[in-house]
């Protein structure tokens, strides 16, 4: 047995697999790191004639001599094998040095090469299973992962069987750190490495997913609404430059039917149907979820279609509403608070947290029936929006003390 510090080789015999003569096979043993594998020579041998000590085999003749130089040949291979990942490689493992003795054609995939496949697959999925939102995503990690490598690696990528748990805890830290992300919009990039990991462990390319035992937790959010005050501010406020009323009067619709961005911006005249009650509803299936999220339409949203219903842009487009893109809403909208004097980071999305608590909830809305409007497939996904605030129990307990005094 030759060895190294962290490296050796031995060979032995595996007395349990004795054929029917009672000859032995004959492995190679390959220790790195506290790992090992091992390989079969293909030789049996009498186990009487098995020197342990020395790992040859005893007795003179020809055969024998032979045989022990096969060998010490597959020892000294094994070696060159090891110096040949060492000279070349900047982690090995005992399965590579195996593959690179036994000439196995091991497929060697590199993490954002597996990204790369991964997304591509996606974008031509786009408009028919997912949406462009979700691939924009997964594109948007892709470029942080690289980034990180870079940062860590001084790489332009990593081979799948270089990674370690390691690496998924300095890229959440990375991530922290370098990037200033906030703790929940980390852990969702870092779920979607994990997928990418399972896909290459699912291919064969990873043997076990390093990242298996992180557990990928979420901290409790404060979720920004506007107030009824501030909703009316926001309605009476007269303005002169057309792009912010517009932008504004789209942001008031979502407040009032609780439309998320991509699905307000695809709402054409054909969403608006007279249902069976009489009433006048929107009727779409939530783009994120498929579910239905069908809303009876409030006369401020109403109100809002019928202001634009001859828009140049609606009518060219077919769209319900003039709304520009999501980016650029944002970006009004941070002007638009200032203007208004609401002291909130407004974005499309508060809107939607709007409806569900100001306009809903508090009003006395049923959470199930909250819950069925926005579309949620989870009744506990709405319950994020139930905290009871201070001033629905100052009402609550005007109404109790009322009662008391009569009483």
């Amino acid at each position: 047995m030759k060895n190294t510090q962290r490296f050796s080789v031995l060979i032995w015999t595996d007395k349990r697999k004795a054929d029917s003569q009672g000859n032995v096979p004959l492995y190679a043993r390959i220790t790195y790191i506290g790992k090992r594998t091992e390989i079969s020579i293909g030789r049996k041998i009498d186990p009487k004639k098995w020197d342990s000590e020395t790992g040859y085999v005893k007795g003179s003749g020809q055969n024998v001599k032979d045989l022990n130089s096969h060998l010490i040949q597959v020892s000294n291979d094994i070696y060159a094998a090891y110096y040949d990942l060492k000279r070349s490689e900047d982690f090995i493992t005992v399965e590579m040095i195996k593959a690179k003795y036994t000439g196995a054609g091991q497929v060697r995939k590199m993490l954002l090469e597996v990204f790369d496949e991964h997304n591509k697959q996606m974008s031509e999925l786009v408009g028919k299973d997912i949406v462009k939102g979700t691939l924009t995503k997964y594109t948007t990690i892709r470029e942080k992962v690289s980034g990180y490598i870079q940062y860590r690696f001084r790489k332009n990528d990593i081979y799948l069987n270089t990674l370690e748990y390691s690496f998924i805890t300095g890229f959440e830290h990375y991530l922290k750190t370098e990037q200033s992300i906030s703790h929940n919009v980390a852990m969702s990039y870092i779920k979607r490495v994990k997928r990418i990991a399972n896909i290459a462990v699912d291919n064969k390319w990873l043997a076990a997913s390093p990242f298996k035992e992180f557990v990928c937790t979420s901290k409790k959010t404060t979720r920004t609404e506007l107030e009824e005050q501030e909703l009316k501010a926001l309605r009476e406020k007269r303005f002169t430059v057309s792009r912010l009323a517009e932008v504004r009067d789209c942001y008031l619709f979502s407040c009032y039917t609780g439309y998320a961005f991509v699905d307000a911006y695809k709402l054409t005249p054909h969403n608006i149907v007279t249902g069976n009650d009489g009433e006048v509803w929107i009727v779409t299936d939530r783009t994120k979820s498929k579910i239905d999220a069908s809303v009876p339409l409030l006369p401020q949203a109403a109100e809002i279609i019928e202001k634009y219903k001859d828009h140049p842009f609606c009518v060219t487009n077919n769209r319900l509403l003039p709304m520009k893109s999501n980016q650029k809403m944002n970006a009004y909208l941070k002007e638009i608070a200032g203007l208004c004097g609401i002291e909130k980071n407004l974005t499309t999305h508060t809107a939607r947290h709007t409806f569900a608590t100001t306009v809903t909830l508090e009003n006395g809305v049923p959470i199930e029936t909250v819950s069925k409007m926005l579309g949620h497939t989870k009744i506990t996904t709405t319950q994020i929006y139930a905290r009871v605030k201070r001033k629905k129990i100052s009402q609550d307990m005007k109404i109790l003390r009322a009662k008391l005094d009569i009483g």
